[in-house]
């Protein structure tokens, strides 16, 4: 059960604190009060999407803290353990959902950080709730699945038989794709084996492509490198540079034979610059002797590049073509290899990969199938304890002549989708002797309404006891001694769950033992902000006066509530 509830920033709360007993608990207010905040808070506790809608104008984030009190045996225990969350059954379980007004949401349980799917799961032990269209969702023929289900307490084996549905797509997916990849491989057969000798006779290497191509680039160089040399070996083609520079060296050598020479070079000053400068022609000679030798190896190698560059650009073309043919780029070959030899391997092999995924399929089938024979077996078990169970639930309602059958109507396996191999109905004759119809063609919306809240409590009876059930204006379309039977009926579940009930019907609101009265504020300081008051007996009188008279209580009004909680 909830115990204590706190609400901050949410919507049009500022802040609302709430303790709850047990047993029921009515929630009333003007239209557009905001009783259904209340609601949307507790959802979002229990795994609701966090929306920043919920964020309150101006704050920077809505809180919403809930205390809950299962007792020690109660499953949600087994769940918050298996999730590896701390906690004591001897304990309250404080669970707190956070959603800032930028960022994301975050949730605590008892102050440990989790995961909203965790909240969703745990959420569906805790509380359940009723929305305001649950009886507009049973004209939906998947509505009446869902609740068969709800009632027989389908849950691990609805859980089983998703596991085993999963498995069987992804086997036919694979056993498809395998299909397609040997029938496109047989199909390519001689293709393949003709592309790979081609490209295995090319055999390209991983990168080839890149290096060849800057090869090609510093081979195609040569040219101007080519004709560089020539210019220069042009320049010294005639023997007269040379000539000249040795004629130049031997009739300087001829003055230091002259009389008198070593006495100069001993004094210095000309004697000694002569000899420097026979010195600086012989070098010159030597030197150009050594250019002259070096310019002619260098074009030897020049000319030994031409063969080179034909030998590069040809491997380059040829990769590049490769490359075109196939649709992928020159240094991706060796990868296009590898896939091609694949694809052959697999119009070799195909027939054992095919068997595989076959077998592997037939498995999940088998499975898949065996999942889906216990699940209708538990429907078709469940159908007639329900008929029965919501018959006795009619009575009190007022629905005693209404009598409703469960029809399971077994589907063909290429009809089955994620929910099994039935199709269920649920059928109503309104008057006896009229004969059975679809809920939805033969039901008016008051009685929907009361059949829905009847589907409801014959689920509730498979819930765990301690359970909150959470009904948002059940008495939706009803009045008079049909709103008092479902504020009975309320009092009834209450004796196992703890309930809420938020309602516009004074007789529902006067069969409960505790009493919110919701609305919002007219002081100036807090206008428009939605405020919550637990009633004493006074003041439920009182509201419940207005629900019967409107604006203007009358002491008829109040005479009428007063004998409505009185019984």
């Amino acid at each position: 059960m909830i115990s204590a509830l706190t609400i901050s920033n949410f919507v049009l709360i500022e802040r609302l604190d709430l303790e709850a007993g047990q047993g029921f608990t009515g929630l009333t207010g003007e239209t557009g009060a905001g009783k259904s905040i209340i609601l949307d808070a507790i959802g979002l506790i229990v795994g609701a999407r966090p929306e920043k809608r919920f964020v309150r104008s101006g704050a920077s984030r809505a809180v919403v803290v809930a205390a809950f009190e299962p007792p020690a045996d109660h499953r949600v225990w087994q769940e918050l353990d298996a999730a590896g969350v701390e906690s004591d059954p001897a304990e309250t379980l404080v669970i707190k959902r956070m959603i800032p007004s930028d960022g994301p949401a975050r949730a605590y349980i008892n102050d440990q950080p989790v995961a909203s799917a965790l909240l969703s799961m745990i959420g569906e032990h805790l509380v359940e709730i009723h929305g305001q269209h649950a009886s507009a969702h049973l004209r939906k023929p998947s509505a009446h699945l869902e609740a068969l289900d709800r009632f027989a307490g389908n849950e691990k084996l609805l859980k089983a038989y998703g596991r085993a549905w999963q498995r069987l797509k992804t086997a036919q997916r694979a056993r498809e794709a395998i299909e397609e990849d040997v029938s496109a491989a047989l199909a390519q057969r001689e293709d393949l084996i003709r592309d790979l000798a081609d490209l295995d006779s090319l055999a390209p290497l991983a990168g080839e492509a890149k290096i060849l191509a800057a090869q090609r680039q510093q081979l195609s160089q040569s040219g101007r490198i080519r004709d560089a040399l020539a210019e220069v070996a042009d320049a010294f083609a005639s023997t007269e540079t040379a000539e000249r520079a040795g004629w130049a060296t031997g009739i300087l050598k001829k003055l230091t034979h002259l009389p008198g020479f070593e006495e100069k070079v001993a004094a210095g000053g000309l004697g000694q610059y002569l000899l420097d400068t026979v010195d600086a022609f012989d070098r010159a000679t030597i030197e150009l002797d050594e250019a002259m030798s070096a310019l002619t190896r260098l074009a030897d190698l020049v000319d030994g590049d031409d063969g080179e560059l034909e030998q590069v650009e040809g491997r380059l073309f040829a990769m590049r073509a490769a490359g075109r043919k196939h649709g992928v780029d020159a240094d991706d070959l060796p990868s296009l290899i590898q896939r091609l030899r694949r694809a052959l391997d697999l119009s070799n092999a195909g027939s054992e990969e095919l068997e595989r995924v076959r077998r592997e399929e037939a498995d999940a089938a088998a499975r898949w199938r065996s999942a889906a024979n216990a699940l209708s077996k538990a429907r078709k078990a469940a159908a007639g304890r329900l008929e029965k169970t919501v018959r006795r639930e009619l009575i009190p309602l007022k629905l005693e002549k209404v009598s409703l059958r469960v029809r399971i109507n077994p589907l063909e396996e290429a009809e089955a989708d994620g929910r099994g191999l039935d199709g269920v109905t649920i059928e109503v004759e309104t008057n006896p002797g009229a004969g059975f119809g679809p809920l939805h063609k033969i039901a008016s919306g008051g009685e929907l309404a009361r059949i829905s809240l009847a589907l409801k409590c014959a689920a509730a009876e498979a819930l765990e006891s301690s359970s909150v059930l959470i009904f948002d204006e059940a008495d939706q379309g009803v009045g008079g001694a049909v709103a008092a039977a479902i504020g009975e009926r309320l009092q009834v579940l209450a004796k196992r769950h703890q309930v809420f009930a938020v309602t516009h019907s004074p007789q529902v609101a006067a069969s409960a033992e505790a009493h919110w009265r919701i609305e919002k504020s007219t002081t100036a300081k807090s206008l428009g902000q939605m405020q919550a008051s637990v009633l004493d007996a006074g003041e439920r009188t009182e509201e419940i006066a207005r629900m019967l008279s409107g604006a203007k209580v009358t002491k008829e009004a109040r005479a009428a509530a007063q004998r409505l909680l009185e019984g």
